[in-house]
């Protein structure tokens, strides 16, 4: 392999087992990643799934409280911002008002500072700044490649948006660096002009041929524009890989409910290449998961084909929706319900039967199947867990301070408006419809989570309380060398 090509398959990004925690919040968590030379990466997530901070770590903005960042093989974790060779566009564009566009581009070329290759007598190397003639040269450079040769004379606060925005990447890139950064740069424009601008963007990047990473909470922006996605939540990355992988093979629910439509639904692999849901089986295309092992899968609206004849399972339609170039219609079928994409119509009331050929499932594995806990018996009949007291029925005899692990399903915890209500509170961060009733992931404040599977609606942010009946919660003895006093095996559970 020639020395060119190999250095374009190299790593110029790693990001190893970096952390940041702040006030005691852990917002990136233990996160592993590299970019390779000349990629556009977009950091794709929620509000508040750590992306941004994970990008302010790359450009030396935040120091991480754990972990490591190296470019291009060299360790620059605690170098500053303007030692390394990365530049950042941000959302406000931060465009000097009082410059015009051609200076704006110039201004950091002015400050830059180039060897020349000598030393003085004390054996420093010494430095010279760009000519006039060099700085006309790369800024006109560069404001050919964002088209706006004729408005270097321009007033910054006379152009629209888009010409701001555009201004502000010049900036970034006349310096030249080897990764530049942007952080939702496309926030402040209207809905046709940021659909202009990602194809702009992207066209930028196969001109410049540098690295772009690229912040946002918009799936079609990451779907348009980039070569990989890095999709993150709670601090975590989720799944990383390129758009049609990410779209076609979703690593989980999450990554399935966040990017574009779908149909999630909870299911049984039968065996290999079969899975039951909805009352039926199916073929699909995946393998190697346990006998009758309980997963997630995600079907996508335009997998579903419609029929009035026959299919796989009956419906109803219960709602239509005409979106420009296809219907969008809700199909009540063995109690889910199904979003169908079609360009035909079916009237609403109608019956209908559906189908899905095995390349249109998809199965994941759960996340969890149950939530479990570690926990403390705190008398003859609660026990503390998750900072919370819970009471529970103290079938096998525990005794205060026994250490325990509680089980609880989802299906079995009520969140409550008011959390002085539960035993504990805490904070609704995703929720996901599963045709018949939502799934919920929440964090207590301790960082314990919980999911809960519930016929009502929460959104993301909503503080809530956790009730669990005591009859719900099943302990278990943490298991132990020996057998405890009472006589009875460790591994007994109080609900057996």
């Amino acid at each position: 392999m020639c020395a060119a090509v190999k250095e374009k398959l190299d790593n110029i990004i790693e990001i190893k087992n970096v952390s940041k925690v702040f006030d005691g919040i852990t917002v990136v968590d233990d996160v592993n990643l590299a970019v390779k030379r000349g990629e556009f990466v977009t950091l794709l997530g929620p509000s508040g799934c750590g992306k941004t901070t994970l990008l302010r770590m790359i450009a030396g903005f935040e120091l991480p409280t754990s972990g490591s960042i190296f470019l291009e093989k060299q360790d620059v974790t605690a170098v500053p911002p303007h030692l390394r060779p990365i530049n950042t566009v941000f959302q406000k564009y931060a465009l000097f008002p009082h410059l015009n566009v051609y200076k704006n581009i110039a201004f950091g070329l002015k400050l830059k500072k180039l060897p020349t290759g000598e030393y003085d007598k004390k054996g420093k190397p010494i430095f010279r700044k760009f000519t006039k003639d060099e700085i006309r040269e790369k800024v006109e450079r560069v404001l050919k490649l964002v088209n706006l040769e004729a408005y270097g004379h321009r007033d910054v606060t006379g152009l629209s948006g888009g010409q701001q925005q555009r201004i502000a990447i010049a900036r970034a890139i006349v310096c030249e660096p080897k990764v530049l950064l942007l952080d939702e740069p496309l926030g402040a424009l209207d809905l046709k002009m940021r659909k202009e601008m990602q194809l702009e963007l992207a066209a930028m990047h196969k001109d410049i041929g540098i690295t772009f990473i690229f912040v946002t909470h918009d799936q079609e922006e990451a779907l348009t524009m980039s070569d990989k996605i890095v999709v993150m939540t709670d601090g975590a990355v989720q799944q990383y890989g390129t758009p049609k992988k990410i779209y076609d093979e979703p690593a989980n629910a999450f990554v399935a409910d966040f990017i574009g439509e779908s149909n999630i639904l909870s299911g049984v692999m039968k065996r290999d290449y079969c899975v039951e849901f909805c009352g039926s089986e199916f073929k699909c295309l995946d393998h190697g998961f346990g006998k009758d092992e309980r997963v997630d899968l995600v079907v996508r609206p335009e997998d579903i084909v419609l029929g009035r004849d026959k299919g796989a399972l009956k419906g109803e339609v219960v709602s239509s929706v005409f979106k420009g170039t296809y219907y969008e219609m809700e199909i009540l079928a063995e109690n889910y319900e199904f979003t169908v994409q079609n360009t035909v119509e079916y009237a609403v009331g109608e019956t209908v039967w559906l189908s899905i050929d095995p390349n249109g499932i998809h199965i994941m594995k759960k996340l969890k199947v149950t939530n479990e806990f570690d926990g403390v018996v705190s008398s003859d009949d609660t026990v503390e867990l998750c900072g919370g007291t819970f009471g529970f029925v103290n079938a096998l005899g525990l005794e205060k301070g026994d250490e325990v692990r509680v089980k609880i399903p989802f299906d079995k915890i009520d969140l409550t408006d008011d959390e002085s209500d539960g035993a504990v509170g805490a904070n609704v961060t995703q929720t996901f419809y599963k045709g018949s009733y939502y799934q919920v992931q929440v964090y207590t404040d301790d960082d314990h989570e919980f999911f809960i599977d519930t016929v009502d609606e929460w959104d993301i942010g909503d503080r809530v309380g956790i009730k669990i009946a005591p009859e719900d919660i099943s302990v278990e003895r943490i298991a132990r060398s020996d057998t405890d006093g009472d006589g009875q095996k460790d591994g007994e559970t109080a609900d057996e």
